[in-house]
């Protein structure tokens, strides 16, 4: 099933952690796409330095929870704590689409509850896959342009 995720990081050596992240999704799963790297600002949280955002597009034949796992797996194996709501991170990978399953559960929401709003997820993600559809909300080309 295609997954759609997003990655962002913004302490220790973030390029570097990004560029592992997408190593280790590469040797778990089947990466097909890896938009460009976009730094930006952080949202919400506390004040801390700029991020690396990144979307990648990968097939997986794994229940969604487990994909989850995976992705925390990940971050866990590159440092990442989770301290403090919004704040930075060494590494961060969410789980924005799964095909076209949706769920409210609270371990898993999907599609993301904030992608819609969020540029740093819409606008590598449309770099990507220009024609894409955020389930609950839409063409990712006409959320960005409402963001504008």
């Amino acid at each position: 099933m295609k997954a759609v995720v997003a990655l962002g990081a913004n302490i220790g050596n973030p390029k570097e952690q990004m560029d592992l992240a997408v190593a280790m999704l590469k040797e778990a799963t089947i990466v097909t796409a890896v938009s460009s790297y976009y730094t930006t600002k952080p949202v919400g949280g506390p004040e801390q330095p700029d991020y690396i955002n990144a979307v990648c597009i990968l097939e997986s034949d794994l229940p969604a929870i487990d994909l989850l796992s995976l992705l925390h797996g990940i971050e866990k194996s590159l440092g990442r704590e989770r301290i403090e709501k919004w704040g930075p991170r060494i590494i961060d990978l969410d789980l924005i689409q799964y095909g076209t399953l949706l769920s409210s559960a609270t371990e898993l929401e999907l599609p993301h509850p904030r992608a819609f709003e969020r540029r740093f997820v819409l606008e590598p993600w449309h770099e990507i896959e220009p024609d894409a559809l955020l389930l609950t909300h839409g063409k990712i080309s006409e959320l960005l342009a409402q963001l504008s």
